[in-house]
């Protein structure tokens, strides 16, 4: 019989429970158990692929070519697997499935009702991430808030599970806000004890509670939840703010979390759990010998998780290299219209150039890569940063007056970056980019092979427009190499650099390699971007 965690939340959004599942599935992992993490997210979407970063965050690309909701990115990033688009599963995906379930008559005359039909499907689509991964032990997290309306169904599918599988082998979790009070200095447990009500409503007692809050909770505080919240006072743990989400585990180790798990679900304790290589990349990421300043010019800085892969990248690496991060945030439209002096990018030791959608900022990217580029200070290009560098060396070095893109201008006199053929025809925007990860073809003696180490490589991509193959010619004699394309369509540029006699390190790529980064495994692009800012650093 499978084992499941289910992971809820209360008071309000955003309180840690992905960490929190993240963190927990790397401990059981630890103690030998296969896990396999579901977010479940209410929303009507069938993905996230459509919705604006300043809406949800950053869309996180699966293995498989999934736009999914940002926490798969934490799942991978801290147990280390790739994850499946079916790891995430939307109200969109759910109703979808079941109307066309009715509309082929599958439900032969019946009234089609969210009791028991939709609570079927949501419990088939969890069942069938189980079968897929075998795992041992399914941590479901149910995104949003207990008492938000659109969350009811996946609440009432895990209480009628509990009911099918036993409780021996399910566990629920509630993660709620305990908030402290600035002005009297007291820590309230008022919401938690609320938010354990509306969920004890929909059916649902919680085996375990984890109070989020600013500073470690005192005894009087987890005493009263235990009490209100009907759980031994050993089932209050406490994740309180952390310098790093890295840390989050070990707090939740010293507090024996994992062990209450397993002994609710009947499975070996085994005690034999080695941390000692985790603990050494958060101190090193907590206690860097240097700080790096680096400069992120982007048009949705405003939301840092935005750009949260790119951001744990960067953490990954300087972790590698022993080193500390300052990240500067520049607004691209800011620099566009001349409300920011393009040179404050220059700040940096080095500066990213961040994806993005739609022509919007595209100017002060633009601006911001030709003063990096003019400085020699190391610069890297993701995706949309990819295409606009190869647009500023079209028109400053190639003398391309007028190169653009044609997402921004669509009758550009040099149209360097172009819509992929097989996107002008599309008419559905969600999951139809070029998505996934796809084979790279590494040209060797390039600075893309010195950063991989080899021929061929599988990144992630997710994007509608690239390089126009019939410039490649005339960017190239000006020195803008290609280094890497797709294993399979050569014309499809994937890497550009520029060569070490015009910069000392300019490369930009166009994947999106932050996805496959792993805080002991970082991506390479980004462990030798930091590696090349500290001896530039060094060096000037």
């Amino acid at each position: 019989m499978e084992k499941y965690v289910f992971v809820t939340g209360g008071v309000l959004s955003s309180v840690g429970k992905g960490i929190t599942s993240a963190s927990l599935g790397m401990l059981l992992q630890r103690r030998g158990y296969s896990v396999t993490i579901i977010k479940i997210d209410p929303y009507i979407n069938v993905d996230a692929g459509t919705m604006n970063p300043y809406m949800h965050g950053e869309v996180f690309v699966t293995e498989d070519g999934g736009e999914t909701d940002l926490d798969l990115g934490h799942y991978e990033r801290f147990l280390g697997i790739n994850l499946s688009k079916k790891n995430n599963i939307t109200t969109g995906k759910i109703y979808m499935e079941v109307i066309e379930k009715e509309r082929r008559g599958d439900y032969l005359g019946q009234t089609v009702q969210v009791i028991p039909h939709v609570t079927d499907v949501i419990k088939e689509h969890i069942r069938e991430v189980s079968r897929d991964t075998s795992a041992d032990i399914i941590i479901v997290e149910i995104g949003g808030t207990v008492g938000d309306i659109e969350g009811l169904p996946f609440l009432e599918a895990i209480r009628q599970m509990s009911l099918e599988i036993g409780e021996a082998n399910r566990v629920y979790i509630h993660v709620a806000l305990s908030p402290y009070l600035h002005t009297t200095g007291e820590q309230k447990t008022k919401p938690i004890q609320h938010s354990i009500q509306e969920l004890r409503r929909i059916g649902i007692q919680p085996d375990i509670i984890i109070a989020r809050s600013h500073m470690p909770l005192d005894l009087d505080a987890k005493r009263k939840i235990s009490l209100y919240g009907s759980v031994p006072l050993e089932a209050v743990i406490n994740s309180y703010d952390a310098p790093t989400i890295y840390r989050v585990p070990l707090i939740l180790e010293e507090q024996k979390l994992t062990r209450l798990v397993l002994r609710k679900l009947a499975l070996s304790e085994n005690n034999k759990v080695d941390l000692s290589e985790w603990v050494g990349f958060v101190n090193r990421l907590e206690d860097g010998l240097e700080t790096l300043k680096i400069s992120m010019v982007g048009k949705y800085v405003k939301l840092r998780d935005s750009y949260i892969s790119i951001i744990e990248a960067l953490k990954h690496a300087a972790a590698f290299h022993n080193v500390k991060l300052e990240l500067e945030w520049f607004e691209a439209t800011d620099i566009e219209r001349g409300a920011l002096d393009v040179s404050e990018v220059l700040n940096g030791d080095g500066v990213v150039i961040l994806p993005g959608f739609g022509k919007r900022g595209f100017e002060g990217k633009i601006k911001a890569i030709k003063v990096t580029r003019e400085a020699g200070k190391p610069l890297i290009g993701i995706c949309l940063g990819m295409q606009l560098s190869v647009v500023e060396v079209a028109r400053n070095l190639a003398g391309l007056t007028g190169a653009n893109t044609t997402e921004a201008d669509p009758n550009t006199p040099h149209p360097v970056v172009v819509l992929q053929e097989q996107q002008s025809k599309l008419k559905r925007m969600g999951g139809t980019m070029r998505l996934g990860a796809l084979p790279v073809k590494i040209f060797p003696n390039t600075m893309a092979y010195e950063v991989y180490q080899s021929y061929l490589v599988y990144e992630r991509h997710r994007h509608r427009y690239e390089v126009n193959p019939d410039y490649i010619g005339k960017l190239e004699s000006i020195g803008l190499r290609v280094s890497a394309v797709s294993m399979e369509d050569e014309n499809r540029v994937e890497i550009v650099e520029l060569k070490k006699n015009i910069h000392p390190y300019f490369i930009a790529y166009q994947p999106h390699p932050e996805f496959k980064s792993r805080p002991l495994n970082p991506s390479p692009p980004f462990k030798s971007f930091i590696g090349a800012v500290m001896s530039l650093k060094e060096y000037s």
